[in-house]
């Protein structure tokens, strides 16, 4: 559908791209990855002609429809929700009329917002009715630039699975790895200047490209151990007459030598909580709180305890009060009655889901540091701070109204970490940060020894953090222990039992029964060794750099790979299955 043929792209003395070459095919779903900066949006924008390649040729099949999803600001008329979703269809029909509703409500959006003018929802909401636009258009191909940034948790799980009965081609951005595993059948990385596609996850991906860098670097060893051994014989030999000749020829085979050479590592924001004061067994204690907007009853008679330790998402539906609960714990919005306690010693950071309510405009990134500095904090250590989460040299002066949307996340994460709290509380931490960065502030909230309480639609950050998940809905909060994955399970056996589906207990199967699930399982596990043998032996061939000149074959390398993980899949599946008979 599309292609890239060495294609080389610059912008002034950067070089982004050297010689990249990609084809992206009918039903293909890949993820676009790469740190800040390495080129995803302008690779976006040469694909949908926006920008022109330096060298090169971006061809696309004629007649193939392309639909866009900015990163942000997707472009409106001023007409409603429902008629701006339509915008792309051609005399739509009842069906699809009944399918863009569809779409918008899986979104969050309720009936009465269909007659709502787009101008006067938040930006949020806009970019989704600017999902909703491509979905009901139904493109050839998608082009999605973080889509989950303006999402839910609910909105985000009704559109991965949409996408991924999707029958056209998707090419994404996202930091959301859960997404992208749950969407993308390979990865697509950005390293030194080139792409590499990976077929399978993210994690996948991740061990590919290290194993690829330690086969490197062993390369680059023996090269210089040979290079050295050779440059002692030129020394030792090159001055005496009957030896000089053998020293010129190995002068001459040193200078043909191909030189291996190690691409840098990528700057990685590196984050540590300095661990704080340590603060009461119960933290923070809400008694009877009513809080309303209008006429709106968000809660009526509150009661909820925060301890000391606990790490704790906050899930439930769009408007449920969510972001309400975190308001009034971090004290930024008054209860209307009600009690808020605070424990001893309990000082409370709110990193807020809109970072322009933590940043002043007119203030540098280095101002708004200083603002929040401690006392006898120099310059020198608050650029340093700086400097590690990548705000180099001069970068330090740029005011806060023109910085990206990551870099906004990072200064916020800068100012609490200069004067760090001991009760943490994130909207939507993740938005804008790169997937290398979300994994560095995974790591910090691991090791930070205070109390955390966060909202989130990243799957994989609220279950590599969550001790507990709090459940908000209709005013009501409940608390469950473990992550959302437990929450879940939790909930869809609730759920069983609600509707009176929950079967007996089974009966202890008979010997022969025993026997014959024995010898099942000894023959599954002998498939599962064929099948993991083979995925070693395609693993091997698309490592091969020749493999990279056919794309069709890599295609259906990656495509023979998927089938067999999804065969092991199924059938350890089915071995648990019968191990809990």
């Amino acid at each position: 559908m599309i292609t890239l043929r060495h294609v080389r792209k610059e912008f002034g003395s950067q070089t982004l791209f050297k010689d990249i070459s990609l084809q992206i095919n009918d039903g293909d779903r890949l993820a676009l990855v790469g740190p800040n900066g390495a080129g995803k949006s302008t690779l976006f924008k040469m694909l949908l002609g926006q920008e022109e390649p330096d060298r090169g040729e971006v061809q696309i099949r004629n007649g193939a429809q392309v639909g866009y999803l900015p990163q942000e600001r997707a472009k409106f008329s001023d007409g409603h929700v429902l008629d701006e979703t339509l915008a792309y269809v051609k005399n739509p029909d009842g069906r699809v009329v009944a399918r863009a509703k569809g779409i918008l409500m899986g979104l969050g959006f309720k009936i009465e917002a269909f007659d709502k003018s787009v101008d006067s929802l938040s930006g949020g909401w806009a970019m989704r009715v600017a999902i909703a636009r491509l979905l009901a258009q139904e493109p050839d191909l998608l082009l999605l630039d973080e889509p989950t940034n303006h999402l839910d948790l609910d909105s985000l799980l009704w559109f991965q699975e949409y996408l991924r009965s999707y029958h056209g081609a998707i090419f994404l951005i996202s930091h959301d790895r859960s997404f992208v595993n749950a969407v993308c059948r390979g990865i697509v990385g950005i390293e030194d200047h080139d792409l590499k596609l990976h077929p399978g996850s993210f994690e996948h991906y991740v061990q590919m490209r290290q194993a690829e860098r330690e086969r490197l670097e062993a390369s680059f060893a023996r090269q210089q151990e040979e290079i050295e051994r050779m440059q002692e014989f030129v020394d030792r030999n090159r001055a005496r007459a009957s030896t000089a000749g053998r020293a010129q020829s190995m002068i001459k085979r040193m200078e043909k030598i191909i030189r291996i050479e190690l691409p840098p590592e990528s700057k990685k924001v590196r984050i540590s909580f300095p661990q704080p004061q340590r603060t009461s067994i119960r933290v923070m204690t809400l008694k009877n709180v009513q809080k309303s907007y209008g006429a709106l009853k968000v809660y009526q008679g509150l009661d909820f305890e925060l301890e000391r330790g606990w790490k704790m998402a906050f899930v439930g539906h769009n408007g449920a009060g969510k972001s309400t609960l975190l308001k009034m714990l971090a004290g930024v919005v008054e209860i209307d009655s009600g009690e808020r306690q605070l424990g001893l010693n309990v000082k409370v950071g709110y990193y807020s889901q809109h970072r322009t309510d933590m940043l002043q405009a007119n203030r540098t990134a280095l101002d708004e540091a200083y603002a929040c500095a401690r006392i006898g904090q120099t310059e020198t250590f608050i650029r340093t701070v700086l400097g590690t989460f990548l705000f180099p040299g001069d970068s330090v002066f740029k005011k806060t109204d023109v910085l990206s949307g990551g870099e906004k996340s990072r200064l916020a994460l800068v100012k609490l970490l200069l004067d760090p709290p001991n009760v943490l509380l994130m909207d939507e931490p993740t938005t804008h940060l790169d997937m290398a960065s979300v994994e560095a502030l995974v790591e910090a909230l691991r090791n930070f020894e205070g109390t955390l309480c966060l909202i989130s639609h990243d799957l994989y950050f609220i279950n590599s953090l969550a001790s507990h998940v709090v459940h908000v809905d209709q005013g009501r909060v409940r608390v469950y222990p473990g992550n959302y994955e437990y929450f879940q399970r939790r909930q869809e056996q609730s759920n069983i039992e609600a509707a009176g589906l929950l079967s007996e207990p089974k009966p202890l199967p008979s010997r022969a029964q025993q026997r014959d699930q024995v010898r099942r399982s000894e023959k599954i596990q002998t498939m599962l060794t064929r099948w993991r043998s083979r995925i070693a032996e395609l693993a091997k061939e698309y490592e091969n750099p020749t493999a990279h000149s056919d794309f069709a074959r890599l295609k259906a390398i990656g495509d023979e790979i998927r089938m067999l993980q999804e065969k092991i899949r199924q059938q350890e599946s089915h071995l648990q299955g019968e191990t809990d008979i």
